[in-house]
């Protein structure tokens, strides 16, 4: 599980990261991210249930931080396509 939230401490670094960077004109890197935080997300839904989603309430905000990185990662690699 610790694995699981350092991945996703480490995708938003990422995503902020991209926020503050020049215009990306390369949108395949985005979609690995992407990708990466689909499958960091299955892997806390995983993690959850494995431990009866009893994490004091952290498992499941960390699950709503990546399923909100997602959302904004999907809408930047639609954004840079139409540009």
């Amino acid at each position: 599980m610790k694995k699981t939230l350092l991945a996703g401490a480490v995708c938003l670094s990422f995503l902020a990261g991209t926020v503050f960077a020049d215009r990306v004109r390369d949108w395949h890197d985005i979609t690995q991210v992407h990708d990466h935080i689909l499958e960091a997300i299955h892997e806390m839904e995983r993690a959850r249930a494995a431990n009866h989603y009893d994490m004091e309430g952290h498992g499941a905000k960390a699950e709503a931080l990546l399923r909100d990185a997602e959302g904004e990662l999907r809408k930047s690699i639609e954004w840079v396509r139409r540009n």
